[in-house]
C-alpha cells in the first residue's frame, strides 16, 4: 500500500509538470490546427535558457523560469516564421512532418552550442520530507507550485485579456473571427509565442526535476503528445486532465512493468480513451 501511495504521489507531481508543455502543444494546435512537434526542441531550448540565466548569470529560479519562457517563445516564433509559416497552405500533415524536421535541426543546434554533457541547475541540496513512510522532495513540490502558477496565469490571460479573447475567437471559428476584424497572423504569432514559451517553461521544470541535455524535450515528447490527445486536442483543460492520466499511469505501471516500458503507457491511454471517446476526455473544446 505504501508503494502504491508513493507512486500515486509521484504520478500526480509528474502530471503537474507534464501539463505545462502539454498545454503549450494544445494551444498551438487550437489556433493553427496542426500538431507542432517542434515543441520538443523548444522545451530543450527553454531549459537551456533557464540554465544560462540561473547558472551563468546567477538569477533566482523564478526569474530563470521567466527567462526559459521568453527564450523558448522567441525561438519558437522565429523558427515558425522561417520554416513553417510558408507551408500552412499545404495542410496539417505537411506541417506536422516539417515540424519533426525542425525539431531535429533545433536539437542539433543546441548540441553544437552546449555539447552533450548533462547539466544541472544551481539548487540547494535538501532532504526529502518523510510522512508515514512516504517521501516527497521539496524541489518537487516547488516545481509543481511553479507549474500551477503558469497554468493559472494562462487561464487568467485567456479569460480576461483582449488578446486572450482574440485567441479563443480564432480557435473557435477562424472565419467568423476574420469577419470581426481579428488579424489571424498576429494571433497565430501570439499563440506560437505562448505555446512554445510554455513548452520552454515546462522544459526547465523537467530539467529541475532531473537534469538538462539536448534530448530533454525529446524524451518527454511522447508523453506530452499522449496527454494532449487523451485530454482532447485543442482543449487546455483536457491537456491538464490528460497530463494527470498519463503521469499517474506511467508511475503506476512501475508496479508491473520495467521502467524502460513506461513511455508505452501514454499510447495505451490513447487507445483506451479514444476507443470510447474519439475526441478525448474533454472533446475539442477550444481553451
Amino acid at each position: 500500500m505504501t508503494d502504491l501511495l508513493q507512486l500515486l504521489i509521484n504520478g500526480l507531481l509528474a502530471g503537474t509538470l507534464l501539463a505545462v508543455p502539454a498545454i503549450g502543444f494544445t494551444t498551438i494546435y487550437a489556433v493553427l490546427r496542426f500538431p507542432n512537434f517542434a515543441v520538443a526542441s523548444l522545451a530543450t531550448i527553454g531549459a537551456y535558457g533557464g540554465y544560462v540565466a540561473n547558472v551563468r548569470f546567477g538569477l533566482p529560479l523564478p526569474a530563470s523560469l521567466l527567462a526559459a519562457f521568453v527564450t523558448a517563445g522567441v525561438a519558437g516564433v522565429a523558427s515558425d516564421e522561417i520554416a513553417l509559416r510558408r507551408l500552412r497552405l499545404s495542410g496539417p500533415l505537411t506541417l506536422a512532418i516539417a515540424s519533426v524536421a525542425l525539431t531535429i535541426v533545433l536539437e542539433n543546434c543546441v548540441r553544437f552550442g552546449f555539447g552533450n554533457d548533462l547539466r544541472g541547475y544551481d539548487l540547494p541540496v535538501l532532504r526529502d520530507w518523510r510522512v508515514a513512510g512516504l517521501r516527497i522532495g521539496p524541489q518537487q513540490v516547488e516545481n509543481a507550485g511553479a507549474a500551477l502558477v503558469a497554468m493559472a496565469a494562462l487561464f487568467l490571460f485567456l479569460a480576461f485579456t483582449r488578446t486572450g479573447k482574440m485567441m479563443r475567437a480564432v480557435a473557435d471559428n477562424p472565419m467568423l473571427a476574420s469577419l470581426k476584424g481579428i488579424d489571424a497572423v498576429t494571433v497565430a504569432r501570439i499563440a506560437v509565442f505562448t505555446g512554445m514559451g510554455l513548452a520552454g517553461y515546462g522544459g526547465m521544470l523537467i530539467g529541475l526535476d532531473t537534469s538538462v541535455d539536448p534530448l530533454t524535450g525529446f524524451r518527454v515528447m511522447l508523453s506530452v503528445f499522449a496527454a494532449a490527445v487523451v485530454g482532447g486536442l485543442g482543449s487546455i483543460p483536457g491537456a491538464v486532465a490528460g497530463a494527470f492520466v498519463v503521469g499517474v499511469g506511467e508511475e503506476l505501471s512501475l508496479l508491473v512493468l520495467d521502467p524502460a516500458y513506461r513511455t508505452a503507457v501514454g499510447f495505451v491511454a490513447i487507445l483506451a480513451v479514444l476507443s470510447f471517446r474519439p475526441r478525448g476526455l474533454l472533446g475539442e473544446r477550444a481553451f
